[in-house]
């Protein structure tokens, strides 16, 4: 085998943009330096060759003359060897390096070639990255909210250590899938909503009931983002919030309103029933005066036409309070919990009977006024009806402070700024001005020893229905309460006006 000479190595090596240094193979001392070794390292040929290793690196332990000799001698039993190397220019410069030692038998004799090139900014780089991830990962230990990078089927690649507290993963758990969190109802529009990720903004927020590795429940809000970097990574970036104590505190809210309600519902039937008891009492003692005139005239002799007039007569007061009992009866089995197309001109209709049950037995003329026009709403229509009883029921009893000849309640609806509004207007006493405001509050009333309830029942009711509800003075003395609902775009077909 024919090996190059020294000379004619040299001159190829001295075409390198990397800088090169040559080793005797059996001394370890340097024979010869390329011009780019030079000028790196800021010394000529010459300057070199009587130089030591602890002349021209960073003296550290790991960069001890041992180290590298080790590695030349590897190179010539074993092939090129890699290793890190620190070298000092004549100024005083450290330059940290990557190095590769190769053996290379020349003619002359045997050389180990050293190629380095300076990583120094490399290596800043990489350091100012680890720095910076070691804050980030400082910063995300007290996030509130977990973070997580996902691939297309859902496996998590990286998640935060505040994620991990989330989902109850220890250090070194291996996380899974986000789907192994999932219950089988949720795991279906999980799916949705990560394939519908946007890539500039994050999706819009929903929540999952999830169960976590030690088997707890949680309610997570959770938003994600397409994290797409061209050439490195297409995948999902993921925010989320444990929010289990805002579901509880819903939830308890939720109980209140219907406990609220149904303490509301339930006071008011009370109210209805004793109104329809007094009005039942009359055709049911209509009915056992005839009954017992037609049977005294049937115990004496004589004609049954008398005793006939007197059955028919009971007939007709029993049908009369067979009426009364079926429009509490229809009232009453309206009752389902759900949203309905209802025109609100009818809801006024059905609850207006009551009303002027309780009004004629307190002495209160009632005045109902109803637009022509539809008014179509979206409402559980039992719950509005309701707040028209509640409004109706306390302004009726405010009126009993008026002189008799002089009380008046008047219910309305009509259509106003795009909604449908009800109006209960009576010409009590009214309540103090700085009254109207907090009226609907809870625990404040338009009359005396009331608890509000009532009022706070009404609020409750208006407001999930995204409706407003208030109170004003009336101009010639009284109290006007309004609540007004959203109009639906189209009127309910299944409804007429009364």
């Amino acid at each position: 085998m024919t090996y190059p000479t020294e000379d004619d190595f040299r001159r190829l090596l001295d075409a390198l943009t990397m800088c090169v240094l040559l080793h005797d193979a059996s001394t370890k001392a340097i024979v010869w330096a390329n011009r780019a070794a030079c000028i790196a390292l800021g010394f000529s040929v010459e300057e070199l060759l009587p130089l030591k290793a602890r002349d021209m690196t960073r003296p550290e332990p790991k960069y001890a003359r041992e180290i590298a000799v080790s590695a030349m001698d590897r190179s010539i039993t074993e092939g090129p060897q890699g290793y890190e190397w620190c070298y000092r220019s004549r100024t005083g410069q450290d330059m940290l390096s990557e190095a590769i030692a190769t053996y290379v038998p020349l003619k002359e004799r045997g050389v180990v070639m050293v190629q380095f090139r300076d990583i120094s900014a490399e290596e800043a780089m990489r350091e100012a990255l680890r720095r910076y991830e070691t804050r980030l990962r400082e910063f995300m230990q007290d996030l509130s909210e977990g973070v997580a990078v996902l691939m297309p089927g859902g496996a998590v690649e990286f998640i935060s250590d505040s994620g991990r507290r989330l989902l109850g993963l220890a250090a070194e758990q291996a996380p899974g899938s986000v789907f192994d969190y999932c219950s089988e109802r949720n795991r279906a529009r999980l799916a949705e909503q990560l394939d519908d990720a946007p890539q500039q903004r994050p999706s819009e927020p929903r929540r999952y009931r999830m169960v976590r590795r030690d088997g707890s429940a949680c309610w997570l809000r959770i938003t994600c983002r397409r994290l797409v970097i061209e050439g490195d990574f297409d995948g999902l970036l993921i925010h989320f919030r444990d929010i289990s104590d805002e579901v509880g505190i819903e939830e308890a809210r939720r109980t209140e309103a219907r406990m609220l309600e149904y303490a509301g519902r339930y006071n008011a039937m009370g109210e209805m029933a004793t109104a329809i008891a007094h009005e039942l009492s009359q055709p049911l003692a209509a009915v056992r005066n005839f009954i017992e005139g037609a049977i005294r005239r049937l115990e004496q002799a004589g004609p049954v036409e008398d005793a006939i007039w007197g059955l028919r007569s009971a007939d007709r007061q029993a049908e009369h309070a067979a009426l009364i009992i079926k429009s509490v009866r229809e009232y009453i089995v309206k009752r389902e919990p759900t949203e309905t197309r209802s025109d609100l001109r009818n809801i006024l209709s059905e609850v207006a009977y009551f009303i002027e049950l309780r009004a004629r037995d307190a002495g209160v003329r009632v005045h109902i006024v109803q637009p022509k026009a539809p008014l179509p709403v979206l409402c559980e229509r039992v719950l509005i009806g309701q707040v028209v009883l509640n409004l109706a029921f306390n302004a009726i009893d405010a009126l009993a402070a008026v002189d008799a000849d002089r009380r008046d309640l008047t219910l309305a609806c009509a259509q106003h700024e795009g909604r449908a509004l009800v109006s209960v207007t009576d010409n009590g006493p009214g309540v103090p001005t700085d009254a109207h405001g907090r009226l609907f509050d809870g625990f404040s009333s338009s009359k005396a020893g009331g608890n509000g309830i009532g009022l706070s029942l009404c609020k409750n009711i208006v407001t999930r229905h995204q409706g407003a509800i208030w109170a004003q003075p009336v101009p010639s003395g009284g109290l006007e309460c309004c609540f007004a609902l959203p109009l639906i775009s189209q009127p309910g077909a299944d409804e007429r006006a009364h």
